[in-house]
């Protein structure tokens, strides 16, 4: 198999975690799209969505999905919302491109226990309704892609399933 894997879904489904588990498995390299940005801009999505706004951490997203599709043998994880703009998803069409899902109350346990803060989408008094909120307006854009449940399964049992279909 050539071309590239794609791991895309809501922040904290297990994409970072899972991508570099089919990486090893595949001897493929691993890219994670928001730590990338994060090397290339010298400070954390955080500090740039306060210091350059999310228009220009958006526009970081798209110049590095041109990049990427350029390559081969790479498994990709993205942030939550790259793979929801029309130009990402064209850039990557070469890609297998999976969805990873979670219940919102999964996803809000794995997110606190890596640190809220580290969130700037979720920010506020209730980060549980942000979730569902944010989980319904993405639905359509997730849906566009083969989703693989995360709910009570392993990381490595999510890598498997994906094997098997690829």
């Amino acid at each position: 198999m050539s071309g590239n894997i794609v791991l895309t879904g809501f922040m904290g489904t297990g994409k970072s975690t899972v991508g570099k588990l089919l990486a090893a498995r595949l001897g493929w390299r691993f890219a994670d799209t928001d730590a990338l940005i994060e090397e290339r801009q010298g400070q954390s999505i955080t500090a740039i969505f306060a210091k350059q706004g999310e228009a220009a951490f958006r526009q970081m997203e798209a110049a590095l999905a041109r990049e990427l599709a350029g390559k081969e043998n790479l498994v990709i994880a993205t942030g939550g919302k790259f793979m929801l703009a029309v130009e990402n998803v064209q850039a990557l069409a070469a890609s297998r491109v999976f969805c990873l899902t979670a219940e919102p109350e999964e996803i809000l346990v794995r997110i606190m226990a890596d640190g809220a803060a580290l969130r700037p989408l979720l920010a506020g008094a209730d980060p549980a309704a942000t979730i569902r909120r944010l989980l319904t307006e993405r639905a359509t854009g997730y849906g566009r892609f083969p989703a693989i449940s995360g709910g009570g399964k392993t990381p490595e049992a999510i890598a498997d399933e994906i094997l098997a279909l690829i």
